[in-house]
């Protein structure tokens, strides 16, 4: 046997010397040190998100076959004659030249094509490219069950909720109180990838079908109260009820490119039947998703690139009224070709929205960045339809044509009313019966309306136009939040009142008197700005939210 060197011995000393040492001080830790196991402790338990995200199974990727690619002379390595004149080694040095900017020609052109919009007809198939056959096949069983029976859009009378007697409105109001308070967060889901930026709630009482469209133009469906399919995590644990998502989504890339190009800022349903949804993006366009055949089509594009802020529609369909950032607003009527479509310039700045006053059609209803709210007759502002010596195309006017209309004889009577906010109105809209107005500014304040219905056959301006209640309300949503928009439920049978998103993460409701109904809050399980709400058009009890990161709230009563 070696002998060991005086080092070792000296080594093996100081060890022996330091167990004995560390097991007299019964320090702890020392085994895993050592060599030996360590006990194991648990670590806490991590706070529950506020959701998670659904996790998928990624699918088996299929390789497919080699195909032949184009490659230059160069990549291709070919071999040179030694012996070669120098006229074909230039002809031969051209030849490569000419076929390497082909091909950087042919790539740039390829990244061109696919940044810019898509404007011809898009299935199912290709707009949820990233879906499986059973989650389209489930979409497809969704849309069937909506397209069932024609759901048009439903307005309430003039005078509906008008009460002579303060008690029976209080009544009303304690009632909407009562069923507002019930209202709890029954299902939540990161819907769309991005930001949220409209929503609009289906009629279908036998679902709670509720559509979003983001920042970068894809269109979130979610099937809210569908029985979600239990997904384990990378432990193999299955979340809790409270932290799983709830019901079933699908993703459709609405408009193209997805980037904000594309973001979709406003989303409105067919009102004759609401077997299709319009989408409007500020890639200038406004496509058209048939529930029935699975198509989406392009029905408006804007020549003049202005970006399209808002939509919406009379209840008698085929027409759509359109905002943009220029300060216009389009008429579209979907009869007749797009070609035909007739533009005004009605502001100097954005119009962040127009409404459509149900019971009266013919007013509108502009909400601008210039402070202004205004009310428009467009019987009067379509006899401009034809010949202006001003208009930059034939059927668009400029201000300076449309100004000059509204001040002369002949235009008395086109805009009907208009107040001044302290900075720029977000929106402004009508409520079912066409009575009230609600509009949102970022002067901090939500402005109430109500008109007498009986004066809207008069040709002349309103005799008073004035907000009867001022709001006080946070609308300072900064650079990473969708504008606050204080929007109407659009069920008729139902005292008028309408949500709100609250920088402090609730959903307000206010009745159209200017009372708070319900301030609507879940600090265990949301954590962000409720920027975006609707509610659903013929049940009472429903309202839905959703924030910057695309996840949203189904609010309903817990049983």
């Amino acid at each position: 046997m070696n002998k060991l060197s005086e080092y070792e011995l000296e080594r093996e000393a100081n060890i022996a010397r330091n167990r004995v040492l560390l097991e007299q001080l019964d320090l702890k830790g020392v085994g895993t040190q050592m060599g030996f196991p360590a006990n194991k402790v648990s670590p806490p338990k991590a706070k529950a998100k506020p959701i998670q995200p659904r996790i998928k199974r990624e699918k088996p990727k299929i390789e497919a076959p080699p195909r032949e690619t184009r490659q230059s002379a160069r990549l291709k390595k070919e071999v040179v004659d030694p012996n070669e004149s120098p006229s074909k080694k230039r002809k031969r040095e051209e030849e490569r030249r000419r076929k390497e900017e082909d091909e950087r020609l042919e790539a740039e052109e390829k990244a061109r094509i696919a940044k810019r919009p898509r404007h011809d007809d898009l299935d199912i198939a290709t707009l949820a490219d990233d879906a499986s056959s059973e989650e389209l096949a489930s979409l497809r069983s969704a849309f069937q069950v909506v397209t069932g029976v024609p759901q048009p859009k439903r307005v309430a009378a003039a005078d509906a909720f008008v009460f002579e007697e303060d008690k029976k409105e209080n009544v009303a109001v304690t009632a909407l109180r009562e069923s507002m308070r019930k209202l709890k967060v029954v299902a939540r889901a990161k819907v769309t990838e991005d930001r949220i930026y409209s929503a609009a709630y289906h009629p279908e009482i036998t679902k709670d079908l509720i559509f979003f469209g983001d920042k970068h133009g894809q269109l979130g469906i979610w099937d809210a109260r569908a029985p979600a399919a239990e997904v384990a995590d990378e432990d193999g644990e299955v979340a809790s009820a409270e932290d799983q998502e709830g019901g079933k989504y699908w993703r459709l890339q609405q408009h193209w490119p997805a980037t904000s190009k594309s973001s979709i800022s406003s989303i409105k349903f067919d009102p004759l039947d609401s077997h299709s949804v319009f989408t409007t993006s500020y890639d200038c366009t406004i496509r058209s998703l048939s529930f029935t055949s699975g198509i989406s089509q392009e029905i408006y594009s804007s020549e003049d690139n202005a970006l399209i802020t808002s939509i919406d529609m009379p209840p008698r369909g085929n027409e759509m009224w359109i905002s943009d950032a220029e300060g216009g607003i389009t008429h579209l009527d979907m009869r007749e070709d797009r070609d035909k479509a007739r533009r005004y310039e009605l502001a100097d700045h954005k119009i962040g929205s127009v409404s459509v006053n149900p019971t009266s059609p013919h007013f509108l209803l502009t909400a601008s960045n210039n402070r202004t709210l205004k009310i428009w007759d467009c019987r009067k502002l379509q006899t401009l339809a034809i010949g202006s010596g001003r208009a930059k195309g034939p059927f668009n006017h400029d201000s300076e044509t449309v100004q000059e209309f509204v001040e002369s004889k002949k235009g008395k009577g086109c805009l009907r009313g208009e107040f001044s906010h302290g900075k720029s109105v977000s929106s402004a809209y009508w409520d079912p019966r066409g009575r009230s107005v609600v509009s949102t500014s970022y002067d901090d304040t939500l402005r109430l309306w109500e008109l007498d219905a009986t004066k809207y056959e008069s040709r002349n301006e309103f005799p008073s136009f004035t907000p009867f209640s001022r709001m006080k309300h946070n609308c300072q949503t900064g650079k990473w939040l969708t504008i606050l928009r204080a929007v109407w439920t659009p069920n008729p049978d139902v005292y008028p009142h309408f949500t709100i998103g609250n920088m402090d993460h609730s959903l307000d409701i206010y009745s159209c008197k200017g009372d708070l109904i319900a301030r609507l809050s879940d600090r265990s399980r949301i954590t962000a700005v409720q920027a975006v709400t609707c509610s659903h058009p013929s049940i009472i009890e429903r309202a839905a939210s959703g924030n910057a990161s695309g996840r949203c709230v189904l609010w309903a009563p817990s049983s």
